[in-house]
């Protein structure tokens, strides 16, 4: 028997080695690494190996290596190397293998259960290997069993143990330092539930065309969000974010609408990079529904599908499409704030609504305020219901309603990240002015298109119904907008977006001041540049005609040099 064990050691070193494999997986070198073949297992010169290899390998998977044969766990242990769906009897190293595997249980293959003799393995691996089988040959020691182990394998062990002594070094050493480290981190961690997502936005953009040209100048502007993420059944989520920013929009054709504002200009508080929560939502999956429950900062594009991939991202986000218009339909702009939400299947898969599920909304802007006509049911609210159907992951469609109350005027569009001074988030003053109390009831319908991999076509179309209670304050309010975005475009991560349709508008508004029956068409292009995991560059161009609905003031074109940093 001694002599198979001499066999299986030195002949196959790929026999020991696979006693790393308790998982999927292994501490596999980077294809630099040089490896032993079983014909040049001995004498070969040691060879550096990159720490991250073995620091991508968790405390836990290293200790399952070095204890390989003390698991009682049956799916790890074990006992015959018929277990081995890809082991034969006729192969070369079959008597060997058996050897290891029923007389020294140093032997316990992958998850499942398969052995992988024919792959080749670096003399860390080995070294691995031969510790597994050390520290094996020591509990069967420890144990009254010693008569298991000849002197012949001892003597095999300890010539192998000594020829792979500076191995066994380095991989203890690293071991010991990879413990160091996370007991390190242990100890100065900042939550173990809560993880910090940041963005940091640079814009330097500016406004051309006649007199928008003239009034506006190039402005270098930002934004930036902290959000806390905390998890306390590794399912739920609640989002406390932190948010400051300079950003402003531009004044086009003296008009006071919010054509042309761009993603970053919006959630900026009051203009001078103060901080404030504007976020603090919790999302949590009971039964088979995913309840969402916002505290302040809600908006129903955090918790319904919008439908435009490549040009939303993570409300008003700093990675998709420059302008709000571009980045999702106008409808999950109305009304926004504190409520509750919640998004249920319809199907268990299979049949037509298998890939179905239906959302319902309600978000109240003043829900904090006792006073007069306000707070969570009688003050401004938007209520939300959104059918949702795709058909695989190629076609994604949902037709929405929004119902929502304003109590005291202002904006249609008026989501609580509206843009400072402004108070409406997209569209033209003629489609967003309240001047009263009144309601609205909106209809939406949003698809997306995913012919390839390399494509996305996405579109919108939303109707407003809106009924003042003063007089001639009823009015309808249409926008409409397609893109194309080609993902990978030039390289990996980068996205280049074509966007062109009707901002919000209205028509024939019988108010003094309100003039205009031009539609405010919108085109956008950009190009997401990604440098690195963290850090992408977006140049594109906003073109305008006729802001204000105005086909006399001059076409305005807004040109931006975005970049955001995430971490």
């Amino acid at each position: 028997m001694s002599n198979l064990l001499w066999k299986s050691l030195v002949v196959s070193p790929a026999v020991l080695g696979a006693t790393l494999l308790v998982s999927a997986t292994a501490i596999a070198a980077p294809s630099a690494t040089t490896q032993v073949s079983p014909a040049k297992q001995t004498g070969v010169t040691e060879v550096a190996q990159q720490p991250e290899v073995l620091a991508q390998t968790t405390i836990d998977q290293v200790n399952r290596y070095s204890n390989e044969g003390n698991q009682n766990n049956s799916q790890s242990q074990v006992t015959s190397v018929s277990q081995f769906s890809d082991v034969q009897p006729t192969d070369w190293a079959f008597q060997a293998l058996q050897s290891l595997v029923e007389r020294y249980g140093c032997i316990a293959g992958y998850p499942n259960a398969t052995y992988r003799g024919n792959r080749a393995l670096t003399r860390y691996e080995f070294a691995a290997g031969l510790n597994a089988c050390l520290d094996r040959v020591n509990e069967l020691i420890a144990t009254a069993t010693a008569d298991l182990v000849t002197k012949q394998d001892l003597a095999t062990l300890q010539r192998l143990q000594e020829e792979f002594s500076a191995e066994l070094a380095t991989l203890r050493g690293r071991v010991d330092s990879l413990e160091a480290r996370t007991a390190e981190l242990e100890a100065h961690q900042f939550s173990t539930t809560t993880k910090l997502v940041g963005e940091a936005i640079f814009g330097v953009t500016d406004a051309f065309g006649g007199t928008n040209g003239n009034n506006n100048n190039t402005v270098f502007q930002d934004r930036v969000r902290l959000d806390l993420q905390t998890s306390f059944t590794g399912r739920d989520v609640l989002h406390t974010r932190l948010a400051a920013g300079n950003a402003q929009s531009f004044a086009l054709a003296n008009n006071a609408g919010a054509e042309g504002t761009q993603t970053f200009q919006v959630g900026t508080g009051n203009g001078n990079n103060s901080v404030s929560i504007d976020r603090l939502t919790y999302e949590v999956p009971i039964g088979p529904a995913n309840v969402y429950i916002a505290a302040s900062g809600g908006q129903h594009s955090q918790y319904a599908a919008v439908n435009n991939p490549y040009f939303f991202d993570k409300t008003d986000g700093g990675n998709g499409a420059l302008s709000t218009f571009a980045s999702e339909s106008p409808i999950y702009r109305i009304g926004g704030g504190a409520g509750i939400a919640l998004n249920v299947p319809l199907g268990k898969g299979g049949g037509i609504l298998g890939n179905s599920s239906i959302t319902a909304g309600y978000l109240a802007s003043n829900a904090n305020n006792p006073g007069l006509n306000q707070g969570l049911t009688n003050g401004s609210y938007a209520a939300l219901g959104q059918l949702n159907f795709s058909v695989g992951d190629r076609v994604a469609l949902a037709a929405t309603y929004v119902h929502g109350y304003n109590s005291g005027g202002g904006s249609l569009f008026n989501s609580t990240s509206a843009v400072n001074g402004i108070g409406a988030a997209v569209g033209t003053t003629q489609a967003n002015a309240l001047l009263n109390a009144g309601s609205s009831n909106s209809y939406g319908v949003e698809a997306a298109f995913r012919p390839s991999d390399k494509l996305s076509v996405s579109g919108f179309v939303s109707y407003h119904e809106v009924t003042g209670f003063g007089q001639n304050d009823d009015y309808n309010a249409w926008s409409y907008g397609l893109g194309v975005a080609l993902p990978d475009f030039g390289k990996k991560g980068n996205v280049l977006g074509i966007f062109a349709g009707a901002e919000p508008y209205s028509f024939n508004r019988p108010v003094a001041g309100f003039v205009g029956n031009s539609v405010p068409y919108h085109f956008e292009g950009f190009y997401k540049y990604r440098v690195s995991d963290n850090i992408s560059i977006t140049p594109g161009v906003i073109w305008l005609t006729s802001p204000g609905q105005n086909s006399a003031n001059d076409d305005a074109i807004i040109g931006t040099l975005r970049t955001t940093f995430t971490f």
